[in-house]
């Protein structure tokens, strides 16, 4: 009864102390994989799904090919359309607005000194394409940023996020800053040609350190009264914002019990998402689904 009592205690210690275990665990209970990415896929940096919602779109960040990659339900490599008149400078995000229409995020800015920022909106149409063209290119320049870079201590202007709503775009920063605070931006952009100075709608933080709080991507639910952030370990879920307001909005963090770099999330219907992270060593390279 001793030896039980002693093999009992030991295996709960030794779950309690050991990180790999306990987040294998708890991975089981929180997400589940839904596929494997293939392989030639390792450094994804966003998610959407068709208007007809039987093709997940993708893309993959700077150093990368111009190329959007359609996948079916299962995970299978269904199309890589190539983008002919675009240049991934650091593709960072893609989402579909509620017409179905494509847009690129030409916004990752890991030294906040990018002068040339972009969102691509593409004739995309379905998975039997084999090239797409840029139609309409929204540029932008943030509101409040007068140097390039800014202060290391003020390096809010990195982007890796961002949903359409009526007609803009509303862009999430990512905090690089010296002593990283959880702090983020919110940016309103016209959802048409042209070149414009994003508007700041809200100045927000989130709790915890980096991978808590440095937010990859977003996404918009049908009924337009939830966003969602995706952080490497965290959803924040976004509630009770206007067009031109974030500042007061409520934030929801969930956390998903799992930690690795998760670069994509887009919802499948309002109480599910999908998250796809980026390909390392051993870890990552898949795409999970969540329900709420």
């Amino acid at each position: 009864m001793k030896m039980y009592i002693f093999c009992a205690l030991t295996s709960l210690l030794f779950l309690g102390c050991n990180p790999k275990t306990q987040n294998e665990s708890l991975k089981k209970d929180s997400l589940k994989i839904e596929f494997s990415l293939p392989k030639k896929l390792k450094e994804v940096s966003g998610l959407t799904l068709s208007k007809d919602k039987k093709t997940i779109w993708t893309i993959e960040d700077q150093g990368n090919k111009n190329v959007v990659y359609g996948l079916d339900l299962q995970g299978n490599l269904a199309a890589d359309v190539l983008v002919e008149n675009a240049e991934n400078n650091d593709w960072e995000d893609i989402i579909k607005d509620t017409q179905g229409n494509i847009y690129i995020g030409d916004f990752g800015n890991n030294d906040n000194d990018r002068q040339n920022l972009a969102i691509l909106k593409l004739d995309l149409q379905n998975a039997s394409q084999k090239t797409t063209k840029v139609i309409q290119t929204t540029r932008f320049h943030y509101q409040g940023q007068t140097d390039f870079p800014p202060k290391k201590s003020h390096l809010l202007y990195d982007c890796e996020a961002f949903v359409e709503m009526d007609g803009n775009f509303y862009l999430f920063t990512k905090n690089r800053s010296k002593g990283f605070d959880g702090t983020f931006l919110v940016f309103q952009v016209p959802n048409r040609e042209g070149d414009f100075e994003a508007k700041l709608v809200g100045k927000l933080k989130l709790d915890g350190k980096y991978s808590d709080a440095a937010i990859t991507s977003a996404s918009i639910n049908s009924k337009k009264d939830r966003i969602v952030l995706l952080t490497h370990k965290n959803i924040h879920v976004l509630s009770g914002f206007t067009p031109n307001d974030f500042n007061k909005v409520k934030i929801q963090k969930v956390p998903l019990n799992h930690n690795s770099q998760k670069e994509g999330i887009v919802f499948i219907d309002d109480k599910t998402v999908l998250i796809a992270d980026e390909k390392d060593k051993d870890t990552g390279g898949n795409v999970y689904k969540f329900s709420f």
